[in-house]
């Protein structure tokens, strides 16, 4: 009978990092009072002194456990953390950010006289900063967005210090930062401080599936030359913009360096990049899943302007019902309740790589015709496994590496993490002629052929 050494105990947190964590912990109830408080007074003071306390004790709690100490990956005991292996304190953080997002959709909604339901003592305290940004009071929506966008800021400055060897994931970082923070929030919101449609120019068809519709496409037309800009702008971006630039870089373009969706992924999912399951299995779902879901807005789409052209004759209510189904079951339950708050039990990719359209789309593009590889050399490869445990689209990475194959995964949104976590050097991220784009490196041994024989 043999027994395994006892797993040598967890390190200690030091008790300035207790204490900044306290910080975010006393931010998080005073949401909780915020909630419960009926004085709209004290609902504003609870309500800024939580976004107060969860900033400053992330911030100085991401300077502590990073920037004082060596940059680099650190998978130092993320499987023992219950944080970070499915353990109670992952469960209850999913439970609460699923829960989160059932009350956002469902529970929330404006009764015509500026209340929110569930949601109403969070929505007001940001009235004032809505007035001043949009013209106009808050919302859930804005109360969301607000949120999304402090998580990608904190977050990021986070991955900025973990990551701050890596000239890449500095610029990477920071231009999801950027696209949110800019593109995503401010620019929506000044567009309707002057009376313009609220438009977001960092998503696109298939992604932002509305903005080809005809209703949509009708209505900003009647806006005038603005509202033309933007249909104009959306139909470059998904048709020609959006095939070039994959040709060139990959998905990772988009998806690492633009996307909302990708940026908080990069940023507040990182902590749970490992948990994608790397399985064959997860790989048929994925497959199952996502194309399915492509064609399926592809249909629509088409189906609605067929519609349109016919005088709104052949489909009846249909085209418009298939548009709220879809709306509801992949933009509302999968994207949001099981693709943020599944992070902690499924990783940080399920939407991306399961359910998003634009992904699909995009990777398609990227393994049929784009310059775009990671390069492997396994010669050098030691088999230490980092790359894949990294990989947040479930790629099992140490296999290409192991026999030396170029990695061109239509999953792969080329975050460079598994090229950073190689303590060999053995991954590169490559932009290559297209000739010998599928060979395996020259630079392989034999003996190594041999060894995985």
């Amino acid at each position: 009978m043999t027994f395994s050494p006892a797993a040598p105990p967890l390190p200690a947190t030091p008790a300035t990092e207790k204490l900044t964590l306290a910080a975010v912990a006393g931010g998080l109830l005073a949401l909780l009072l915020a909630l419960a408080d009926a004085d709209a007074s004290r609902q504003r003071l609870w309500f800024w002194a939580a976004l107060a306390l969860i900033g400053s004790g992330t911030l100085a709690w991401s300077w502590l456990k990073f920037g004082t100490h060596p940059a680099g990956v650190q998978h130092d005991n993320l499987w023992r953390r219950a944080s970070t292996s499915r353990g109670a304190v992952a469960w209850a953080t999913g439970l609460a950010l699923t829960g989160f997002y059932v009350v956002l959709y469902w529970f929330s909604a404006d009764d015509g006289h500026g209340h929110f339901g569930l949601l109403d003592h969070l929505v007001h305290p940001l009235d004032g900063f809505s007035q001043a940004l949009r013209g106009r009071p808050a919302d859930q929506w804005f109360l969301y967005g607000t949120f999304y966008t402090l998580a990608v800021l904190l977050m990021g400055a986070r991955a900025l210090w973990k990551y701050r060897h890596s000239r890449y994931h500095l610029i990477r970082t920071a231009s999801v930062m950027f696209f949110q923070l800019g593109f995503a929030f401010l620019l929506p919101g000044l567009l309707q401080f002057f009376q313009q449609p609220e438009y977001y120019f960092s998503y696109f068809w298939p992604l932002k599936y509305d903005y080809l519709f005809p209703g949509t496409v009708t209505s900003l037309l009647k806006n005038g030359g603005l509202g033309v800009f933007m249909v104009f702008w959306g139909a470059v971006m998904s048709f020609l913009a959006t095939p070039v630039l994959t040709y060139f870089f990959g998905k990772r373009w988009y998806c690492s360096w633009v996307c909302g969706c990708g940026g908080l992924a990069e940023t507040a999912g990182d902590p749970y990049r490992h948990l994608s399951d790397k399985s064959r299995a997860a790989w048929r779902w994925e497959v199952r899943l996502i194309y399915p879901i492509l064609a399926i807005i592809v249909a629509i789409t088409a189906l609605l302007w067929v519609h349109f052209a016919t005088g709104s004759t052949l489909l009846g209510e249909a085209g418009g019902a298939a548009a709220k189904w879809y709306g509801f079951a992949i933009g509302a339950v999968f994207s949001g309740v099981v693709g943020v708050g599944f992070y902690p039990i499924l990783g940080s990719r399920v939407w991306c790589r399961f359910g998003c359209p634009m992904a699909a789309y995009l990777g398609l593009l990227q393994k049929h015709f784009s310059r775009f590889r990671i390069s492997t050399n396994g010669g050098q490869c030691i088999s230490c496994g980092n790359c894949s445990n990294v990989c947040e689209m479930g790629i099992d990475v140490k296999q290409y590496a192991q026999r030396g194959e170029p990695i061109i995964r239509a999953a792969c949104v080329g975050c460079g993490m598994c090229s950073t976590a190689c303590p060999r050097g053995v991954l590169n991220l490559e932009n290559g002629p297209r000739e010998g784009r599928y060979q395996a490196s020259p630079l392989i041994h034999a003996d190594s052929l041999r060894i995985l024989d």
